[in-house]
């Protein structure tokens, strides 16, 4: 399979806005998984567990697929994936999978060959944080409203819009009342880089190239690529990396808002080179050990008197 020396690069909005505030960004994804299932194929994506895990699963209709819709900023568990995705493909199923670049890879080294009806979509990452992490943050949150965490949204658009990257958690209490929580926290932390995997400080697909057909991100560069077509309720970009993603795209682009735009106006950091390990990454994991969570939250996560204070007054 020949890849293009530079992608072909789109901001792509789904025409259906329930379908779009139902995703992380644009809509791509729901784009491309509707044409695949409508060809009677077979979708795989990570889910978001009851117990707020991630594991990857097979879908074969579009209430399956809707749960692998949005953000999820913890490891997914992959199971058997592999191994279904093959059979799949050798009955000769349209076969669409999704991940992150590093699990595509994967699949492709797994298979060991190219198949015409495989089609891959990766997410472009900062990188993968620990789930111990996530698991001490939701425990520290239950136990400050002595509850149970019964939902998350990782990244709420629906209530705060696109550009804003805030938590929200409804945790049903032991009197049976049900407190949202609206929280800044675990997304600070992730974005200290400081509790990401050791490998992806190294990720060789930190770049523009990549190994699916087709890559996708929130389009943060949107408003210096495309001008007016941000409205704060997620735009997608999206990469085409060959033919078979310029072939996938003319297929559903018309369920679509769609401007072609120039890479040079797309760069993010993602696309440039992997993140660098911070400097206070031991010193953090050592606090982690150490300390309890609500230190580790008022050092690392901005959830100090001071650090919301200055929120606070800069609103």
């Amino acid at each position: 399979m020949e890849f293009f020396e530079q992608p072909q690069v789109y901001a792509v909005k789904h025409k259906d806005l329930s379908t779009r505030m139902e995703s992380r960004s644009g809509g791509i994804f729901s784009a491309v998984s509707d044409y695949v299932l409508n060809k009677g194929g077979i979708v795989y994506g990570c889910v978001l567990e009851k117990d707020f895990t991630a594991h990857h699963y097979r879908a074969t209709t579009t209430d399956e697929r809707n749960r692998m819709r949005g953000s999820k900023y913890i490891p997914s568990d992959m199971g058997d994936m592999f191994r279904l995705a093959k059979q799949d493909l050798e009955n000769g199923m349209p076969v669409l999978f999704s991940g992150t670049s590093c699990q595509i890879a994967g699949l492709r080294s797994f298979l060991g060959k190219d198949y015409d009806n495989l089609f891959c979509i990766d997410i472009v990452c900062h990188g993968v944080p620990s789930l111990k992490l996530w698991q001490s943050y939701l425990k520290w949150q239950e136990n400050k409203y002595d509850g149970k965490c019964i939902y998350v949204d990782f990244r709420n658009k629906k209530d705060f819009g696109w550009d804003k990257h805030i938590e929200t958690l409804h945790i049903q209490t032991n009197n049976g009342k049900i407190k949202v929580v609206n929280s800044t926290v675990f997304k600070t932390i992730y974005y200290t880089h400081c509790a990401l995997r050791p490998s992806c400080y190294y990720c060789p697909y930190k770049s523009t190239i990549h190994p699916a057909d087709m890559s996708i991100a929130d389009y943060w560069k949107i408003d210096v690529a495309a001008p007016g077509f941000n409205d704060n309720k997620g735009v997608s970009l999206v990469l085409l990396n060959n033919k078979s993603a310029v072939g996938m795209f003319e297929r559903v682009k018309e369920v679509t808002q769609y401007q072609k735009c120039r890479l040079e106006d797309s760069m993010t950091l993602p696309l440039k080179e992997p993140c660098k390990r911070p400097s206070r990454t031991e010193q953090f994991w050592k606090d982690y050990h150490s300390l309890n969570f609500s230190k580790i939250a008022n050092k690392y996560g901005g959830n100090s008197i001071k650090s919301r204070l200055k929120r606070f007054l800069t609103k």
